[in-house]
């Protein structure tokens, strides 16, 4: 999140400060209201849903074994 908001801030540049008149980095805020991408918590909480849908479809099962390393074992070299 720290560098989306810093890539945020160089394509939209500084704010000319309403009261004083000086230039300033824009806050988070106003940064999410210019750019309205989905948040990270949201993105994580999509992916987690899809890996469910995942496992629903193959099976909890052979998705343990996958983790487990038990799936398609080689040997390690020829000699």
């Amino acid at each position: 999140m720290v560098f989306e908001n810093r890539v945020l801030r160089r394509m939209f540049g500084p704010k000319r400060d309403e009261l004083t008149g000086e230039w300033r980095k824009q806050h988070n805020e106003e940064l999410n209201d210019l750019h309205s991408s989905p948040t990270t918590v949201r993105v994580i909480k999509s992916r987690r849903m899809r890996w469910a849908g995942h496992e629903a479809r193959i099976g909890y099962r052979r998705c343990i074994q996958g983790f487990n390393g038990s799936v398609g074992k080689r040997p390690r070299s020829r000699w």
